[in-house]
């Protein structure tokens, strides 16, 4: 049966099984990368949510979590360009090794910004992490240390992505039909 949000998708990109066995790889290199420390998993809401409780979960090293919002977007498919802090960090990070969780690694200028934002803000390391990267639309210098999958210049949903907040709940990463966004 095709559910109310599956009629949108053109074909599923990455599946749910392909997701968390992923994950369970890159939790695994992640506690191999930060054995004997303490780490603060930072998540970029609103789209990392599923993705950074997943990666938490197979990452058996001790940390901290801690959210940050940042809208660049606004309901479009294309980035501003503009970073807007909507919601910061609440905790001191001075001399913190950050592992930034992002859903994807797009034109890049998030995650630009929050790289300069947090070393600013005295973090002593920062490593970017990504579900998707999508580097055919990479408008900043910027890569992630561990990504998920690289992804073809499509719009993306499924997983914790969204278009103008629906489609996060789905399981898999699909390919958003056109005429859903071109509206």
């Amino acid at each position: 049966m095709i559910n109310e949000l599956e009629k949108d998708i053109a074909r599923v990109l990455v599946t749910e099984e392909e997701i968390r066995t992923r994950i369970g790889e890159m939790g695994r290199e992640l506690a191999e990368r930060f054995q004997g420390k303490n780490p603060l998993f930072l998540g970029v809401l609103k789209g990392c949510f599923v993705f950074m409780a997943d990666l938490v979960r197979a990452c058996p090293v001790n940390s901290d979590l801690e959210f940050i919002a940042v809208s660049s977007y606004q309901n479009s498919t294309m980035s501003s360009g503009r970073v807007q802090i909507t919601h910061d960090v609440q905790q001191d990070i001075t001399g913190r090794d950050i592992i930034i969780v992002e859903d994807i690694l797009d034109s890049g200028n998030t995650l630009a910004f929050l790289k300069n934002y947090l070393m600013t803000k005295g973090a002593a390391s920062i490593t970017i992490v990504t579900l998707l990267d999508k580097p055919s639309r990479r408008a900043k210098a910027v890569d992630a240390d561990l990504a998920g999958f690289v992804v073809p210049d499509e719009f993306v949903v499924g997983y914790g992505l969204d278009f103008a907040q629906h489609y996060r709940n789905l399981p898999y990463i699909g390919v958003l039909k056109p005429e859903v966004y071109t509206k």
